[in-house]
């Protein structure tokens, strides 16, 4: 047996309320002979007689009693819905995964990435190891790689330079290293300490941004990207630039996705952020 239309029971709903044909007409903007043919339909789809059918109008069977007190719980519930979504959805939204060591720069200039009068929202976080963007877990990405695979559409955009810091003012003599831990290094720059000094690694994390405040602590010496380490008062350099570990970035969107307007206006302000401070990243 065939289940009914949501469509022929909302229908049935407003002729039910209204008591005729012609006034549901009116309601619906469906011609009154339409909307008969459909509420036979209906009966004949449940098999069982909905109205009691006059010169009067249309009046509620017993089985149409029944069935409009169930459709009208249904349209209370689908109402909620369509309330909860309006309420949630009152505009796109754009998710953006940087990569950790930008995530706090991106957040410093997100009045850059998104303004007060843009119809859209963004939510913004930082792109773990396993992001999978051709499964679209997010709408645009800005990472130090370029991947080897997916449907996604790319952009090579500004250079990250890193350099090796201390903090500021501190001994002169041989500092002890701190470094990422092995588990938790998934980049060169990452890895770089323990695979050049690793004997004389004394503290290591497994959170980036715990290595910055441990190497401002005093811990030790550690390899920082240069727009962090530069823009940290409690810093300084201890050498130049490592240029083995200088990399370009990629702004990276789905390739299906990245002519919606949101999307492609992110991605631009992306790529004109990451020019405007093009010598803050590379330590210029």
């Amino acid at each position: 047996m065939a289940d009914p239309n949501w469509d022929d029971l909302q229908l049935f709903h407003v002729v039910a309320e209204l008591g005729g044909l012609s006034a549901a007409a009116q309601r619906t903007g469906l011609s009154a002979p339409t909307i008969g043919r459909r509420m036979l339909a209906l009966e004949r789809t449940l098999g069982r007689a909905l109205f009691l059918r006059s010169q009067r109008g249309y009046r509620l069977a017993h089985d149409g009693e029944i069935l409009f007190e169930r459709v009208s719980g249904m349209q209370a519930v689908a109402d909620d819905i369509a309330a909860w979504h309006s309420d949630a959805f009152a505009m796109p939204w754009v998710s953006i995964a940087v990569d950790s060591w930008l995530s706090g720069f991106a957040a410093d200039h997100v009045a850059g990435i998104k303004g007060a009068e843009d119809g859209f929202r963004i939510c913004l976080a930082a792109a773990g190891p396993s992001l999978a963007l051709a499964f679209r877990e997010a709408d645009v990405a800005v990472l130090a790689a370029r991947p080897d695979s997916g449907n996604l559409a790319v952009r090579r955009t500004g250079t990250m330079a890193y350099a090796v810091y201390r903090r500021r003012g501190g001994t002169d003599e041989a500092l002890p290293w701190v470094s990422m831990g092995t588990g938790a290094a998934i980049s060169p720059s990452d890895r770089w300490v323990f695979e050049n000094h690793e004997s004389a690694i004394t503290t290591w994390t497994e959170d980036r941004h715990l290595l910055v405040r441990l190497i401002a602590a005093g811990a030790g010496q550690g390899v920082l990207p240069v727009h962090i380490g530069d823009s940290d008062p409690a810093l300084e350099r201890a050498g130049g630039m490592i240029d083995a570990l200088s990399h370009p970035l990629f702004i990276i969107a789905h390739d299906d996705d990245r002519h919606r307007p949101e999307v492609r206006t992110v991605i631009e302000r992306l790529a004109s952020l990451i020019k405007a401070n093009s010598g803050l990243l590379s330590g210029e």
